[in-house]
């Protein structure tokens, strides 16, 4: 049997590879990692068909060290351990660690994550995990300590048509076609930046076309979808386009509109505590002061979609989806953080003000510090003007009120204890 055309597209070298430059570019940090030779433990997280596990292959390769493969679909700790005894007994002294490629490592349970712990931390293994999903909800903390964090992008228009037009001119079945990439819209928007999507999509339509000349249309990509829309990857479509109308409808004010993208979700199949999880970020993100409520209730929906399970757990999904919508919004204090991050990414680590230091010792004592500190509750209403930033910030303003009804009273009061302007820009 022929294999699929994404597979036979595969890269076998970083050369070859389309995509993930701020990863693998000349001179970016997994570059330089494979090209030392010297390869730590990480997980890529990022949407599907993006490089993932073409990534740890190559890593492989590169290095010529044994690469053992797990789904945590199918795996079970007896797995896990089995391979990490068959690592330890077949590495030789100063040889690399063998890596250990577990995709889908988001659904690995904790037990299965516990039992990586010890191989990882020692050594044993070097451990490459791939997820979907947002390894903060999905990893365990201790698994996520001991490995980097790198993040993969949807590919973009310019990677995408490197892939067709590299896939028509050098596959060994294509080229022996007259394709004719004459118009790509449709492939495109269809693939929603997943290339092995893009890549199932142009053999299903090329595959229904007779004789050696083939000439690729955007009303003919429609057509054969239709005829065949299972042909494609159409729960990762969801997974990402009908997440983002959902979420944006509950920014927008739509309580309709978000519990008709809540109610496709549902229908598709999507996992309820990631709908839960979006909410929690969207309480906090689009709506955050001016309902603070919204975060409590977005928790509590969480909370009864484990409790609770499917398909009850619907009734309180949607009860939090109408109630995020219809609060006012703010995302001052999202984008508080977010002004805060690029600062201390400009001005690195600024020296903490003496008198905001702990001393526990007489010596720090004597260095100065805690020396001028003011204790807010020995002053009239609990507040004394005093400096908090580095002294090289010390007037730098990050957070800006949005004058909904709730944050107003935080305005007003920071108005009245600093005497600035803490209106919204």
């Amino acid at each position: 049997m022929a294999q699929p055309l994404a597979e036979r597209m595969r890269p076998k070298t970083l050369d070859e590879y389309i995509g993930q430059k701020h990863l693998v570019g000349e001179g970016c940090v997994l570059r330089q990692m494979i090209d030392s030779g010297h390869i730590s433990s990480f997980i890529l997280w990022g949407p599907p068909g993006v490089g993932k596990t073409t990534l740890a292959q190559i890593i492989a390769n590169k290095l010529d060290t044994p690469f053992y493969t797990l789904s945590a679909v199918t795996s079970g700790v007896k797995d896990v351990r089995d391979i990490i005894e068959k690592a330890s007994k077949g590495r030789f002294f100063n040889e690399r660690s063998p890596i250990l490629f577990i995709d889908e490592i988001h659904r690995f349970s904790k037990s299965q994550q516990d039992s990586l712990l010890g191989a990882v931390e020692k050594g044993t293994v070097t451990l490459i995990g791939a997820t979907t999903e947002n390894p903060s909800f999905e990893v365990i903390r201790p698994l996520l300590s001991r490995c980097q964090l790198y993040v993969l992008k949807s590919l973009d228009k310019e990677d995408l048509l490197e892939l067709l037009n590299r896939a028509v001119t050098s596959d060994a079945e294509l080229s022996q076609r007259n394709i004719e990439l004459k118009e790509t819209d449709a492939l495109l928007r269809y693939s929603g930046g997943d290339a092995r999507k893009l890549l199932n999509i142009l053999e299903l339509v090329v595959g229904s076309e007779s004789g050696d000349k083939v000439v690729i249309t955007d009303e003919k990509v429609a057509s054969r979808l239709q005829q065949n829309p299972l042909a494609y990857d159409k729960d990762g479509e969801m997974h990402y386009d009908i997440i983002s109308a959902f979420i944006k409808s509950i920014r927008g004010s739509d309580p309709d509109a978000a519990l008709y993208w809540m109610a496709r979700m549902i229908e598709g199949g999507e996992d309820p505590q990631f709908i839960a999880r979006r909410m929690i970020i969207s309480a906090s993100e689009d709506i955050g002061l001016a309902n603070p409520n919204a975060l409590l209730l977005a928790n509590a929906a969480f909370d009864a979609v484990m409790k609770i399970g499917w398909p009850e757990g619907r009734i309180p999904l949607a009860e939090c989806a109408v109630y995020l919508a219809t609060s006012p919004k703010s995302n001052s204090a999202y984008m508080g953080i977010g002004s805060a991050l690029e600062e201390v990414r400009r001005s690195g680590n600024l020296p903490v003000p003496l008198h905001l230091r702990n001393a526990p010792t007489d010596l720090m004592k004597e260095l100065g510090y805690s020396d001028g500190y003011k204790y807010a509750h020995d002053y009239p209403g609990n507040f004394v003007v005093q400096q908090y930033l580095p002294d090289a910030i010390k007037d730098k303003q990050f957070w800006y009120a949005q004058h909904t009804p709730a944050e107003e009273k935080l305005y007003q009061r920071m108005q009245q204890c600093w005497g600035k302007d803490y209106a919204s820009k």
